[in-house]
């Protein structure tokens, strides 16, 4: 292993340290919080000081309100909806450089993986992401309802802005699940936030497999077509 892998092995296995207050400020229904490498999901109420390490699960009908004053940095704020698993270490911006480190990591650990979907090939989708957590620690887990509590943590990040981390998360997702990388419509959510952190080149190679996929709406093929075709300018 040359000096550049193994320094890169290195910042794509660590959590970050997040300097500053994470809080959980405001939740309807219930809220619990995984501490560290620990499988015992505890109840937490407002006001409760969150750490990277920490991963947060809501119940039906459910929702909690997660803010972020790191670094000094302007404030973050992240909603997080009824039945879904979120990593509190996902809740920070990554720059271009440091997600297209983890991206060509994510790409050489997938390297020893075959993932298929329908007996087709899902190319480029592997990830982990500034933490391991032993694969989000397969959250004991592989279980269908699992995958779905991490899709909606995913599409939460998607839909509070952060595009990066939600990206690497996706893409871990769809590694464990390849259930849920075979529905078109997630495969287009990653897609457009490919295209959102202006990874042109990855966003085209997505959105070519998601055209090949079986299931496509005329509008998600329509959809498709024409992203393919304006990301080729």
């Amino acid at each position: 292993m040359n000096k550049f892998f193994a320094v890169a092995t290195a910042m794509m296995l660590a959590v970050p340290v997040m300097a500053g207050d994470v809080i959980l400020q405001r939740m309807q229904g219930e809220v619990q919080v995984r501490q560290g490498v620990t499988e015992e999901w505890h109840t937490v109420a407002p006001g409760v000081s969150l750490k990277p390490h920490d991963t947060m699960k809501t119940g039906k009908r459910s929702s909690a309100l997660v803010v972020a004053r790191l670094d000094g940095k302007p404030e973050k704020r992240i909603v997080v909806p009824a039945d879904a698993l979120v990593d509190i270490s996902d809740i920070r911006d990554l720059t271009q450089d440091e997600l297209m480190l983890k991206l060509t990591m994510a790409k050489v650990r997938a390297s020893s993986y075959e993932w298929k979907n329908n007996e087709m090939e899902i190319p480029d989708a592997a990830v982990v992401h500034g933490q391991d957590k032993e694969s989000t620690r397969t959250l004991a887990e592989n279980r269908a309802e699992t995958g779905l509590l991490l899709w909606n943590g995913t599409c939460a990040l998607f839909t509070n802005g952060f595009t990066a981390t939600g990206i690497l998360r996706a893409m871990e997702v769809f590694r464990l699940y390849p259930a849920l990388a075979a529905i078109p419509g997630n495969r287009l959510l990653l897609a457009d936030a490919l295209e959102k952190a202006q990874l042109h080149g990855e966003a085209l190679t997505e959105y070519g497999s998601i055209a090949q996929m079986e299931g496509l709406t005329a509008a998600q093929r329509s959809t498709v077509h024409a992203r393919m075709e304006a990301l080729r300018k």
